[in-house]
């Protein structure tokens, strides 16, 4: 399974932005997608995540209020919805894969996205 991240850009604090997430190969559909971040300095933090069937979501606590996650299956594509960025909202931006039960365990996952930076400007 491959996972082509993309949408990220300069977005001034406030406004939103939403990142997109492809999947490609074989049983794609198969695996959980989350998505991580990681500012420089910083540990890679769980986002939030979507079962395969596109059913279930979880969020970061700190994050639900403003992130979105969602699913197309038919397109294969995972998006990450998000508005009223602050400022430490900036980072490098990753999807991955892997099982529901382990998705928002960094070291448990099964495939990375390359990453999508977010820069968030005052």
């Amino acid at each position: 399974v491959q996972l082509q991240a993309s949408g990220g850009g300069l977005v001034q604090a406030g406004g939103s932005l939403r990142l997109s997430c492809e999947a490609s190969g074989r049983a794609a559909n198969k695996y959980a997608i989350g998505w991580f971040r990681q500012a420089p300095g910083k540990e890679r933090d769980f986002v939030a995540a979507i079962s395969p069937s596109g059913s279930i979501t979880t969020h970061a606590d700190s994050l639900k209020a403003r992130f979105t996650i969602s699913r197309d299956i038919g397109e294969n594509m995972v998006y990450l919805q998000m508005n009223s960025l602050k400022l430490d909202d900036a980072a490098v931006y990753y999807c991955a894969g892997g099982s529901w039960r382990l998705i928002k365990v960094v070291s448990r996952i099964d495939f990375w996205g390359q990453g999508t930076q977010v820069t968030v400007s005052s």
